[in-house]
């Protein structure tokens, strides 16, 4: 499967941010789980979209394409600018956006934070971008639904990977934070590979050696020519192992299950293990 552009082409760091955070044709969104820091300070004339209120329905379900569409518009995005991701959910807005067959997108890899550390102001000023017109087309290969994981599940021609952490892979959790509120069944997807992101990014949010991260996988039966969907509790780890999978190491055919386990979880017929 191919995806829109090269990986010298998405990654950018915030010198070539602060060089192009006046270009109009250049769009900026920041992702995470709370406003608290965008509203603090954001890179300036950048977008806030929530994982939880934005990307997900109140029961945790991934919002619908009509949805999705709606949010795009209203953020002011249109099909021709250069949309760029950063913050906590940098890659799933990457992965999302380029589902939807949008074909000009770059992240800022890595923690927010290198905005300030490289000696740029952070923004206080509200946004209020123009509303845009332009439709998305449909979700393409890259994602995967529950019934599609679902079809999955006990065959040897398809590797889930969980890229959750030991404890949520146990079961012992639902949510990462060990948070009980509103939770549903802890466990995993039956057969599903565990491939904790830790193996793929170091503590500091960088990628690891290529051939470190292909070692890894490779360990646990996963080779560039598997059939791979990932997952992990809302979307966000599993996107950073499909840009590891996909971008980075050019393996054939990677997806993401947008819903993970917060949608996995909380229904009452899927199987699980724990």
């Amino acid at each position: 499967m191919d995806f829109p552009q090269t990986p010298a082409d998405m990654r950018v760091d915030a010198a070539w941010l602060a060089a192009h955070v006046d270009d109009p044709t250049v769009r900026l969104v920041e992702i995470d789980v709370s406003p608290a820091g965008y509203s603090a300070g954001h890179i300036p004339g950048a977008v806030f979209w929530n994982a939880y209120t934005d990307l997900r329905e109140v029961d945790y379900r991934p919002i619908s394409a009509a949805k999705m569409q709606e949010l795009f518009s209203r953020s002011g995005l249109t099909r021709d600018a250069t949309v760029v991701f950063y913050g906590y959910g940098a890659h799933l807005g990457v992965w999302l956006l380029g589902s939807h067959g949008h074909r000009r997108l770059r992240l800022m890899d890595g923690s927010r934070d290198q905005w300030k550390t490289t000696g740029n102001a952070w923004s206080t000023e509200p946004v209020a971008p123009t509303r845009s017109h332009n439709a998305l087309p449909p979700q393409d290969a890259f994602f995967s639904s529950l019934e599609d994981v679902r079809g999955m599940v006990g065959r040897r021609d398809r590797v889930i990977v969980d890229t959750r952490t030991k404890a949520e892979y146990d079961g012992e959790r639902f949510w990462p934070s060990g948070a009980t509120e509103g939770a549903g069944r802890a466990g995993h997807i039956p057969g599903a590979v565990h491939v904790p992101i830790e193996l793929l990014r170091t503590e500091h949010g960088d990628f690891r050696n290529p051939e470190v991260m292909r070692q890894a996988l490779s360990d646990r039966g996963i080779t560039p020519e598997t059939e791979i969907v990932t997952y992990c509790t809302i979307g966000n780890r599993a996107s950073q192992a499909w840009f590891a999978l996909q971008r980075l190491l050019e393996y054939r055919d990677v997806r993401v299950y947008y819903g993970s386990w917060a949608e996995w979880g909380t229904h009452s017929d899927t199987p699980i293990e724990n």
